[in-house]
């Protein structure tokens, strides 16, 4: 804050000066839907005050959590309407109440549960009565009714250019929407953190090494890797349909001898394999002809175990994540008929290694996996995200790093261990328990950045040093979080914590 008569702060003055938002000047537009969607999140509005587009008061106990993967924009806000018991639910915001309908929302299921409109200017609202329809056209998605509306042009707490320049860099969660477990958290030191992470990380290992160990004693062990394999490559919006393909895994694989036999009758029975050419691209339609021309001889024999194409999600997919591609990468690894063999040496290799991981030797893990599950060039999948786009300038790996650490994590570790446990081979479980606590970081994701800003208060990613750190965090956002709601109402998480750290202080 400037003390009268001093000279204005000259860096302030640069950042005004070089601030593209600056053009915009009171009352002449609508502000940007960035900015509207960072003033609700800061909650920069006269909070004491607000009022629905109906003249309902409007108690706000938690905005939300912003969303960064389609739907409502915040995800989980408390609020209270009027003399309404308060709720819990999302929140959508644009520029106009129109948007509800222009957008497709009232007509979208990933906008069920929204509770409140936020838009900038609501003059003109007016509710929507349709419900769901009934009879021969029961299954069609009929309007939803159009949620509560809030107008943020009357209820900002600063004009909007002052807002602009105030919320342009701001990405962290405020302090006042952090977990009532931040705090006791951040007093804990280094040492402390890691060990709690680190035996939630071991809860969350074993659950896992349960349940494969469950499906080995009904199918196999190696069945139940493959299954688990399987499931890894559908990511978490095609778990299920890949799930369910390798479990008919039996009547597929027999008679299939190549890759290309195997991708050619993985996509038919997955639905996958396009009844039309491309027509634009060239080497495109060759695979397709060729596929065609295995799937017609097989078809009538595998047709029971045809997944429905509405069966998989692709919205939000990235293309080197396409379920066609991962369905090429699978193909390798059966065809080689040794994966589980060089995994199980992989695991026996130097296991009476010490117990503290030598600096460095997470990444030497990483990469001698990495060896393991990546496949030699593929002559069609190296050259192509999908089977519709054009031919890449260069090959591209059918397999990387990030995607080799989720299924040491997930799959290939806890898989191992249990095992191990049910051998009774102690020393290979110490072993696998060391990698997976030397394993270095998967790949950040929506769920542990939210839960870093929320439990630890901070954005920065390296924060959690290696796997087990992150796996903890994500357990204890399933054991606790989910349980309670963005006010963390009942969550007895920081009291746990506080009373875990009194005796190690004293």
């Amino acid at each position: 804050m400037p003390v009268k008569g001093s000279a204005p702060n000259f860096y302030a003055l640069w950042r005004e000066s070089c601030r593209a938002v600056n053009t915009l000047h009171e009352g002449e537009a609508a502000p940007p839907e960035k900015l509207l969607q960072a003033a609700w999140q800061h909650q920069r509005l006269r909070r004491d005050q607000l009022k629905t587009a109906e003249g309902q008061t409007l108690r706000v106990f938690h905005p939300g959590f912003i969303s960064v993967e389609g739907g409502p924009d915040f995800r989980g806000a408390v609020l209270q309407i009027g003399d309404a018991a308060p709720v819990s639910g999302d929140v959508e915001i644009d520029l106009q109440s129109s948007g509800w309908r222009a957008h497709g929302h009232d007509r979208n299921p990933n906008f069920k549960n929204v509770v409140l409109h936020v838009v900038w200017d609501g003059v003109g609202v007016q509710a929507s009565t349709c419900r769901a329809g009934n009879g021969p056209d029961k299954l069609k998605l009929e309007p939803q009714p159009e949620p509560v509306v809030l107008s943020l042009k009357y209820f900002l707490d600063a004009p909007v250019t002052e807002l602009a320049l105030a919320l342009e860099h701001e990405t962290g969660l405020p302090e006042a929407l952090r977990g009532k477990c931040s705090s006791p958290l951040r007093e804990l030191d280094a040492v402390q953190l890691t060990k709690i992470l680190h035996a939630a990380a071991k809860v969350r290992f074993e659950n896992k090494a349960k349940a494969m160990l469950a499906r080995a004693k009904h199918s196999g062990w190696e069945q139940a890797l493959w299954e688990n394999l399987f499931r890894a490559l559908g990511y978490k919006n095609n778990i299920w349909p890949m799930l369910h393909l390798a479990e008919t895994k039996s009547r597929w694989l027999r008679g299939a001898d190549s890759p290309f036999e195997l991708q050619a009758r993985l996509l038919g029975v997955s639905g996958l394999l396009p009844d039309d050419l491309t027509r634009s691209q060239k080497s495109s339609d060759t695979f397709l002809r060729r596929a065609w021309d295995c799937w017609w001889r097989d078809r009538d024999e595998f047709s029971d175990c045809v997944l429905p194409h509405p069966t998989w999600k692709f919205h939000g997919l990235r293309p080197a994540n396409h379920p066609q591609r991962r369905l090429a990468l699978a193909s390798h690894w059966l065809a080689a008929e040794n994966l589980v063999e060089r995994l199980e040496d992989w695991a026996l290799k130097n296991h009476l290694a010490p117990p503290t991981p030598p600096k460095g030797e997470g990444e030497k893990l990483l990469r001698s996996l990495h060896d393991i599950f990546q496949v030699a060039r593929d002559e069609f999948w190296s050259w192509h995200w999908t089977l519709k786009s054009a031919r890449l300038a260069k090959p591209q790996p059918l397999l990387g790093e990030a995607r080799v650490s989720d299924l040491a994590v997930n799959v290939v570790l806890p898989w191992l261990w249990v095992r191990a446990k049910e051998g009774g081979n102690e020393k290979l479980q110490r072993e696998v328990e060391r990698r997976f606590l030397a394993w270095p970081a998967a790949e950040d994701n929506s769920v542990l950045k939210l839960a870093r800003q929320r439990l630890l208060g901070t954005s920065n990613a390296r924060i959690l040093k290696g796997a087990a750190a992150q796996q903890g965090l994500m357990q204890i956002v399933r054991d606790f979080c989910e349980h309670s709601n963005a006010i963390c109402a009942d969550c007895r998480f920081p009291e746990l914590v506080r009373g875990w750290r009194a005796p190690a202080v004293t």
